[in-house]
């Protein structure tokens, strides 16, 4: 096992293999397709070589992995992420002062939403969409604020080979002006002239797995390229459906002082808003990505 460095830094390269041993931590699995809770790990500090090579195995072979009982600061929060590659800035959301690449992630009795309570995959309407999302939850609410996670994985396998088939080489609008515009103005953030806009593809290749996922999610996709719309429309309403399928998911419980580490390029995730009117807050660390293909 290695990590091999590219442009963006470490990039773990193994194909999953769920028989081979953890040495350094320990995997607690939610389901059998997604989810996994790691322990023996102290994320605060700097890691071995052979325990972050596992923890890049862990995520390869999970998709979404949690930790308990961590104690961050906001430095060692982002210094954690680094070790995935560069840094993500949300094209919208507030950050921690100082700290660009630490969004705020905060909902309590005045807020008039919530983040991610629909499905969504992490700003996919990025040129270059997130990799990856780290997020450490400090305050959480005495009952409710779970967040789902799906596998596209699981998706795409579950699909009919004759719907592979028509999706195979087709390419997906992904817009972010519906979803931000306007959406941060209570807390004071001025929208930007423009908002990302991209095309990917509807089924992409993991680049670390080799293994394809349905690429598409209800919070950014708007259409189908070389379709009419309405046919358009509807493939889109199905696959939505399809992909948000509870047999495909996991759900976490969080509790104060956890963190949840998901990888955007097979996961879609869905925070249940179903705390008010108590607090749920933290922050989330986000590691930049690659064009999909």
């Amino acid at each position: 096992m290695s990590s091999l460095r590219g442009n963006n830094g470490p990039r773990y390269r193994h194909v999953p293999n769920d028989a081979t041993p953890y040495e350094t931590i320990t995997i607690d699995k939610l389901t059998p397709i997604i989810g996994a809770e790691i322990g023996g790990v102290d994320l605060s500090v700097p890691l071995p070589n052979h325990q972050m090579d596992e923890i890049h195995r862990a995520l390869a072979e999970n998709s979404v992995i949690f930790f308990r009982d961590q104690h961050l600061t906001q430095d060692q929060h982002l210094s954690f992420g680094r070790n995935f590659g560069n840094l993500h800035i949300h094209p919208a959301a507030p950050h921690a002062p100082g700290h660009p690449e630490l969004m705020i992630i905060r909902a309590d009795k005045d807020s008039p939403r919530a983040n991610g309570e629909g499905w969504h995959s992490d700003v996919s309407c990025d040129t270059e969409p997130p990799m990856g999302s780290i997020l450490y939850i400090q305050q959480c609410p005495p009952r409710g604020g779970d967040t789902l996670f799906a596998s596209m994985y699981a998706a795409y396998e579950a699909l009919s080979d004759r719907m592979k088939a028509y999706l195979t080489g087709m390419t997906a609008v992904h817009d972010g002006e519906e979803s931000y515009r306007g959406t941060y103005a209570n807390l004071g953030v001025a929208d930007k002239p423009v908002y990302p806009r991209a095309e990917h593809p509807v089924i992409r290749t993991h680049p670390v797995t080799g293994r394809k996922a349905l690429y598409v999610n209800r919070g950014f996709t708007k259409r189908l390229l070389g379709v009419p719309r309405d046919e358009s429309a509807a493939i889109l309403a199905y696959l939505y459906d399809h992909a948000e399928n509870p047999l495909f998911q996991c759900r976490f419980r969080w509790q104060e002082n956890s963190v949840a580490f998901w990888d955007n390029r097979c996961v879609q995730h869905r925070a249940m808003w179903d705390y008010w009117p108590h607090t749920r807050s933290g922050f989330r660390v986000t590691v930049a990505g690659d064009k999909p293909v």
